[in-house]
């Protein structure tokens, strides 16, 4: 995973105000940084979605492919699940870290490992839903 240089600077900028306003302003410095940090993520997932697009577009155009049907699992969709519960994983970590310390922490992440083991097993198909006539042999 690479590194942004950005997120770096907006998280040692929150870190000095911090250390310069005091505790008392914590809540407001993290809520900036955990809002730049979202809309840094949503701009990506953006451009991402933006560029399965196009490049589908460009599948379908060139007669190679047909376009996904909408009701198709793609890897977009598991992608954005994933990366929607991450976003949502760090404001959940602050407030059970926060609540109930190192338990509370642990219960945020497991109910966030729980959501996307089932989401992903509701999406995949199943051996049992498979045609008769594939085999795990061939």
């Amino acid at each position: 995973m690479t590194r942004d240089p950005e997120i770096k600077k907006e998280l040692n900028a929150t870190l000095h105000a911090r250390r310069e306003l005091g505790p008392e302003y914590e809540d407001e410095l993290v809520d900036g940084f955990l809002e730049k940090v979202q809309d840094r993520i949503d701009g990506s997932i953006d451009q991402r979605m933006r560029r399965q697009a196009a490049e589908q577009q460009m599948v379908v155009a060139r007669g190679t492919g047909t376009p996904a049907r909408s009701g198709d699992s793609t890897y977009a969709e598991r992608y954005g699940f994933a990366t929607v519960t991450m976003v949502l994983a760090v404001p959940l970590s602050a407030i059970g870290a926060g609540t109930e310390g190192l338990s509370g922490l642990l219960v945020a992440w497991a109910g966030i490992v729980g959501v996307n083991a089932l989401h992903v097993g509701w999406r995949w198909p199943r051996r049992a839903d498979r045609k008769k006539s594939e085999s795990d042999w061939d």
